[in-house]
């Protein structure tokens, strides 16, 4: 039988801290409990919110629908010669995820490490770290379908991945639930290693043949380094997406700022790190108010402690406006703005 809640909190539910309250609150722990859920036409009328692990989220007030928390976990593996085929429900925690395969020698997720979130929400985001994303892993994932209560495999083709993009973000959003995705992983890995300071830290380590757990403890050590811990200080990792621009924009910023960080971004464009140019508008370490961005990393935005989702959005309009008007960039959030 489904426990559906009153008034819930959902300051522990998201990792920027936010307490928001939610009008009815339920914890999913298997599929049929979505089947059950759904049946219900007050329910199923009602506007909800799907939370797996609320890293990637801003509450700006109050829901008043139905929250529904995806708890729905298990792993499972099998190896065909040198593939190996995992599946985690919608509810792991992506990191366990990640030690679950690199402690069994499973390739491909290991600059994926200490991503917070959960399973189910990686496909939605096509999360990515350290020139590997979510979708160079995929094999497929299984949703329910909100319509007509049955549920539905999405291939890699099906999902539409682009950067930090899905279908589940574009034309399908709040159409499905995502209760379990399946990952193709390698018993030989082919590692990653050119992108952000992982080569540096290796060598500082004196590691030259790195192993799936090497790299995994370098790239968690730099991401410690840069981003703040949930459980300490309010956030939700990167804030903003490093913007994508033309060829003819990136030569007008180039020449005007020739040390502008940039990297390769497919068909032509070119990506800008984001961080860096929020930083060189003077917002690093700022803070206003109950918010303000981290120390470390301008990229990512804090709760110093009783900031409102309005409040920290004020302040993230403020660092685009910003931005805009010294490069001509215009950044794009990349946590779900829920209102």
């Amino acid at each position: 039988m489904l426990q559906i809640q009153e008034n819930v909190s959902l300051k522990n539910f998201n990792t920027f801290g936010v307490d928001a309250k939610a009008r009815y609150f339920v914890e999913i722990n298997r599929n049929d409990h979505l089947v059950e859920l759904f049946m219900d036409p007050q329910w199923k009328q009602m506007p909800h919110l799907v939370l797996g692990g609320g890293s990637n989220m801003l509450l700006l007030k109050d829901y008043e629908g139905l929250v529904i928390r995806i708890n729905i976990r298990g792993i499972e593996h099998r190896i065909s010669h040198n593939d190996v085929f995992v599946e985690a429900g919608g509810g792991e925690v992506w990191n366990d995820l990640v030690n679950f395969c690199v402690a069994r020698g499973y390739a491909g997720m290991e600059n994926l490490s200490l991503i917070p979130g959960s399973v189910g929400a990686s496909p939605i985001q096509n999360i990515g770290a350290y020139g590997v994303e979510l979708k160079d892993v995929f094999q497929s994932c299984n949703a329910f379908e909100l319509a007509t209560g049955t549920f539905k495999t999405f291939t890699k083709a099906d999902c539409k991945f682009g950067y930090r993009e899905s279908i589940f973000k574009s034309e399908l959003q709040g159409e499905y639930i995502i209760v379990s995705v399946k990952f193709h992983l390698s018993l030989v890995p082919n590692f990653n290693l050119k992108y952000g300071a992982i080569e540096q830290e290796l060598q500082n380590r004196g590691i030259t043949e790195p192993t799936l757990k090497d790299v995994s403890q370098v790239v968690s050590h730099i991401r410690v380094s840069k981003l703040p811990d949930p459980s300490t200080i309010g956030n939700a990792g990167s804030f903003f997406k490093n913007p994508i621009i033309s060829a003819e924009l990136f030569a007008q910023v180039h020449a005007k700022f020739p040390e502008v960080v940039n990297y390769p971004g497919g068909d032509g464009r070119v990506k800008l790190a984001a961080g860096w140019l929020i930083e060189q508008c003077g917002w690093k370490g700022k803070v206003v108010g109950h918010t303000g961005t981290w120390k470390n990393q301008a990229l990512v935005l804090v709760n110093h402690g009783g900031a409102t989702g309005e409040e920290v959005y004020s302040f993230s309009s403020q660092i685009i406006d910003s931005v805009y008007t010294k490069f001509g960039v215009l950044l794009q959030r990349e946590v779900n703005i829920i209102s």
